[in-house]
């Protein structure tokens, strides 16, 4: 199988400087996932859905952002709280040789599923050879 290059940005040295926000940020587990065709990366980010998660890719980096609202009983007040809520965002460089066109992603239970196909011309190509 090839080695496809995705590597974690946090794993290279910092090219901007470290953006402060009023939310606590966490930084979402993920698994990859290679096939001959393509990329998965499987990320955690719990109480996400499709309409609060944000996935771009610029520059060869992919970012995976993500919000989640704490939980508000009506008539309650927190009186303790060991379950974070907050924004999830995590970076990746990935490789030329993804096929920007066609990357796909689903959410189900907290569970983001991001496929990234391989480009037609980094797929291993079997030549006919002919007799003269």
């Amino acid at each position: 199988m090839a080695n496809t290059d995705v590597e974690k940005r946090e794993a290279q040295s910092p090219s901007e400087t470290e953006r402060t926000r009023s939310r606590r940020v966490y930084s979402p587990r993920v698994d990859i996932y290679e096939a001959k065709d393509a990329i998965m990366l499987v990320a955690d980010m719990p109480g996400v859905d499709e309409k609060t998660v944000d996935i771009t890719l610029e520059k060869n980096v992919l970012t995976i952002t993500g919000a989640v609202e704490p939980d508000a009983l009506e008539g309650y007040q927190l009186a303790y709280n060991e379950y974070g809520t907050g924004d999830y965002q995590r970076s990746f460089t990935v490789s030329d040789e993804i096929d920007r066109d066609r990357i796909m992603a689903t959410v189900k239970n907290g569970v983001l599923r991001l496929t990234l196909p391989k480009s037609e011309k980094v797929k291993a190509k079997k030549i006919t050879v002919r007799a003269e």
